[in-house]
């Protein structure tokens, strides 16, 4: 063989290897099921936090305000775009973002990221849902920075309220409860994360884990936000199976009335697409959780 004979061949060799490595990457980053990651969004809420609705903003690109007393932040862009997203994220770095609150260059998230909740989630759950995120159309909107002031806008403060406030692990069922129970406490306490905005927080922005699920009388953005422990004066111990189906299925309450503002958005775009089994699961969860009297509303919950 001539030496330009060897070159082309050598050639082809290495491209033919280059297109093997990009076909190995392409097949790892789409590893997961997309299908089941549909479902994994649905459940865990991701629209929400990081589409500027508001504005007519594109699915996952960012820019929705969330108020906190610290200032204001804003939901980053999660589409698989390769600057302005995270397209360029392996598994790992999406696993240790979500459970870990770090990012891929290992800075700390702001725990308005409720990563205190989706620490949770299966590995297998959050490869999923990157396999769906990344099946979306990406946007090259740049996120929007962060108004929030000294001293609270330094990341690296944010190790030491991680050592207060912050457990890592993944959802470990408990053994005394039924299948259906443990099922429900996942989606609620991991994918849901609903003791997030149901339980009142510290002055350091720590959920009151003496009062999870109970309600907060000052969440970020006014309001109120019920208790939803099975107390019978303050939460939802009056309330039949059925009401609170009713609740999560289509956003009907007891009497009559729909929720609207951020639990609207919650029953449209999260517990209204799953499962009625997985909605029985979440209502058998909270029906066992600790009744906690807290009276949110004036003159009743």
């Amino acid at each position: 063989m001539t030496w330009c004979a060897r070159k082309v061949a050598t050639s082809r060799l290495a491209g033919a290897f280059v297109l093997l490595l990009a076909f190995a990457g392409s097949a790892s980053a789409q590893s997961g099921d997309a299908g089941r990651g549909e479902y994994i969004f649905a459940a865990g809420g991701c629209a929400g936090c990081h589409t500027d609705t508001k504005n007519n903003g594109q699915l996952l690109a960012g820019g929705r305000e969330l108020k906190t007393p610290f200032g204001s932040f804003y939901g980053p862009n999660i589409t698989a775009h390769p600057t302005a997203g995270i397209g360029t994220w392996s598994d790992a770095d999406f696993i240790r973002a979500v459970r870990q609150g770090r990012r891929p260059d290992g800075a700390h998230y702001f725990p308005v990221f409720p990563y205190t909740s989706f620490t949770k989630i299966s590995d297998a759950d959050l490869v999923d849902l990157k396999t769906y995120i990344f099946s979306l159309p990406t946007s090259d909107r740049p996120n929007r920075p962060h108004d929030i002031g000294f001293p609270f806008n330094l990341r690296a403060l944010q190790f030491g309220w991680k050592l207060l406030h912050f457990t890592p692990g993944a959802f470990r069922p408990d053994p005394s409860k039924s299948a259906q129970v443990n099922r429900g406490a996942y989606l609620t306490e991991a994918l849901g994360h609903c003791a997030e905005c149901h339980s009142p927080r510290n002055p350091l922005g720590g959920l009151d884990t003496a009062m999870l699920f109970a309600g907060d009388r000052n969440p970020p953005g006014g309001g109120r936000v019920p208790n939803i422990t099975p107390d019978a004066e303050t939460g939802i111990g009056k309330w039949s199976d059925g009401d609170l189906e009713d609740l999560l299925g289509s956003g009907m309450t007891p009497d009559g009335d729909s929720v609207g503002g951020e639990m609207g958005e919650v029953v449209a775009k999260s517990t209204s697409k799953l499962t009625p089994e997985d909605r029985k699961a979440m209502i058998a969860y909270l029906r066992q959780l600790k009744p906690i009297q807290n009276r949110v509303r004036g003159g009743g919950s």
